[in-house]
């Protein structure tokens, strides 16, 4: 069962990683969408391109995989659940979760041309720093 768990772990920590780099990149992108779609048309099919192939080819992916290692790991019984720091973590994954789904509704709001300001995408992109530092925090330093 160690080998598992650590293959299992090394396999969550691998596309967590690909998660949050795309769902850092993707607000991004979002902001040169939003302050380059008057100044610069032409560009706008190219960050369209962009942020689909992000998304479906590399965020979605990560996300499931991550949850599917993290549920796997779950699944083994290596999590106290009498402890404050696994359900922070939980709230906070699921939070992660459904910033990404807005992340996935606001690529198609833009394809629209229905888009928020780029300070808007700037702030935004400020709720997974937040969600990752507690994440880090509630798992490795365990304060709760």
């Amino acid at each position: 069962m160690t080998d598992l768990y650590l293959w299992l772990k090394a396999g969550h920590v691998i596309s967590v990683i690909a998660w949050m780099a795309g769902i850092f990149y993707l607000p991004r992108l979002y902001v040169y969408h939003a302050e380059q779609a008057a100044k610069v048309p032409a560009m706008v099919p190219v960050l369209e391109v962009m942020e689909r192939r992000l998304l479906r080819a590399i965020m979605n992916p990560a996300m499931i995989a991550t949850w599917v290692f993290g549920l796997a790991i779950v699944g083994m019984g290596s999590v106290d659940w009498g402890s404050a720091w696994p359900w922070i973590k939980a709230v906070c994954v699921i939070a992660m979760t459904a910033f990404h789904m807005w992340c996935g509704g606001e690529r198609k709001r833009l394809a629209e041309g229905q888009m928020k300001s780029g300070r808007t995408y700037r702030m935004m992109n400020e709720i997974p720093t937040v969600l990752l530092l507690v994440i880090v925090v509630a798992v490795i330093v365990r304060p709760f």
